[in-house]
């Protein structure tokens, strides 16, 4: 697997942009220059993310989300182990 990221990525299973693998590497989002945790998904060449707002669901249990625009800068969070 490569260190590079792509240009969207989602934590929905549901999505098409969804990828296993490379979430369970640790993906890690600065947004606007600030370390952001509660990102659902995100696109760089677009510049934007969608966040999770607190504990709230919508009518099929995922999490409400707000999508904000700014400077989206994705990083692993742990380097490619050897093998892989």
């Amino acid at each position: 697997m490569t260190d590079t990221l792509p240009d969207r990525l989602s934590n929905d299973p549901s999505s098409p942009f969804h990828d296993a693998a490379l979430l369970e590497r640790g993906i890690g989002i600065r947004f606007k220059g600030v370390e952001k945790d509660n990102v659902e998904e995100y696109c760089v060449s677009e510049g934007w993310v969608r966040l999770a707002v607190g504990n709230a669901k919508d009518r099929f249990g995922k999490p409400m989300t707000l999508k904000l625009k700014g400077t989206v800068e994705p990083y692993l969070r742990e380097p490619a182990k050897e093998g892989e």
